[in-house]
C-alpha cells in the first residue's frame, strides 16, 4: 500500500509517500480502507520532533490519528461493527491507503468521508477542554483563535449547552464565527478592549497560541478559568495547559449524537492528496484556518 511516512525529524520535507506493509487490525481494533484522514497540529508537531523526548516513536514513522473509511478487518473481541461499516475514528498512521483504528463510531446517515476525517481529535479536545474549563450554561466562554477546527467545534457544542460564546479570529472569518452562534471580534491591538465591551467573560479557552495567557486571565480574572491547548508556558501564569487525550470512544458517539440532530458541523477548509501532504502540513502549521483540512485518499 501507499502511506506517507519520515525516516528523520524535521521540516515538511522529510515526508515521503512510500510503499509499506499493510497493517492489520489486533484485538479490539479494526482496519479500515482509508478514504480520508484528517490534518491535525499534533501531526507536524510530531514530525518536527517537538514530543520525541516525553513520546519517543520508532522512525521511520507513519503520519496521521485521524481517519474515515470502510472497515475491511475486524480485530479479535470486537463487536458491534462488521467488514463493509462506514466509520471514523483515531488511530495510527493514517494518512495511508489502509489504517488500524482504536476507537471508532458509525458515521451518521449522509456524512461524507471527506468531512467525517477531520471530526475525531477535533470533538474529543473540544469536549476536554470544556469540561476542564468548567464553563457553565448562562455563562459567557472566550475562545481564543476560533475559528479552526477545535474552535469551530467548542462554539457550536457550547452553544448547544445553553452556553454564550465570544470568539477571536482574523477579519475574514468574523461572519464564519458569527454563523456559529457566537459575539465576533478580530485579534491583533485593542482586541482586549474589543472583547469587554462585548460583556463579562466568566472562562477563556486559547486555541492559538498566540502569546495571550495574561490578557485571558485578565479578562476572567481567575486563571484556573483559562486552559491552553497551545501554549506549553500557560502554567507559568496559573492557567491550565490541556494535552493529555481523554475518552475517545466516548467523544466519537457524542460527536456522532451531535452531528446526527445537526448541532455540529465543520466545513472541510482545504483537502489535499496523500502526495500533498507536506503542503497540509505547511498549511496547518500558518494557521488562520476555517474549519478542517483533510487529505483525501
Amino acid at each position: 500500500m501507499k502511506r506517507v511516512s519520515f525516516a528523520e525529524f524535521g521540516g515538511p520535507d522529510v515526508l515521503h509517500l512510500t510503499d509499506a506493509e499493510e497493517p492489520h487490525a489486533g484485538p479490539g481494533q479494526i482496519r479500515v480502507a482509508v478514504r480520508a484522514a484528517g490534518v491535525n497540529p499534533v501531526d507536524w508537531r510530531i514530525r518536527e520532533g517537538q514530543f520525541r523526548k516525553v513520546r519517543p516513536i520508532e522512525l521511520p514513522a507513519g503520519v496521521g490519528q485521524d481517519a474515515a473509511g470502510v472497515v475491511d478487518e475486524v480485530g479479535a473481541g470486537v463487536e458491534g461493527v462488521e467488514v463493509g461499516d462506514h466509520v471514523f475514528g483515531r488511530g495510527s498512521s493514517t494518512y495511508a491507503e489502509y489504517a488500524v483504528l482504536s476507537a471508532w463510531a458509525r458515521m451518521p446517515e449522509g456524512l461524507a468521508f471527506e468531512e467525517a476525517a477531520g471530526y475525531p481529535s477535533v470533538v474529543e479536545t473540544a469536549l476536554r477542554i470544556l469540561r476542564q474549563v468548567g464553563v457553565q450554561p448562562g455563562q459567557t466562554l472566550l475562545v481564543s483563535g476560533a475559528s479552526g477546527g477545535v474552535g469551530s467545534a467548542v462554539l457550536q457544542i457550547a452553544r448547544d449547552r445553553g452556553i454564550t460564546v465570544t470568539g477571536t479570529a482574523g477579519a475574514a472569518n468574523q461572519d464564519y464565527l458569527r454563523g456559529l452562534g457566537a459575539h465576533a471580534t478580530t485579534y491583533g491591538e485593542g482586541w482586549v478592549e474589543r472583547v469587554r465591551r462585548l460583556g463579562p467573560v466568566d472562562a477563556a479557552l486559547d486555541l492559538a497560541g498566540s502569546g495571550v495567557i495574561r490578557e485571558l486571565v485578565e479578562l476572567t480574572g481567575d486563571p484556573q478559568k483559562v486552559v491552553s491547548i497551545a501554549d506549553l508556558a500557560a502554567p507559568e501564569l496559573g492557567a491550565r495547559f490541556s494535552g493529555v487525550t481523554g475518552n475517545v470512544p466516548e467523544a466519537l458517539a457524542e460527536a456522532a449524537g451531535l452531528i446526527s440532530r445537526g448541532k455540529l458541523r465543520i466545513p472541510v477548509g482545504k483537502s489535499y492528496t496523500l502526495a500533498e501532504a507536506a503542503a497540509a502540513h505547511i498549511d496547518s502549521r500558518a494557521g488562520h484556518t476555517r474549519g478542517r483540512r483533510v487529505i483525501v485518499v
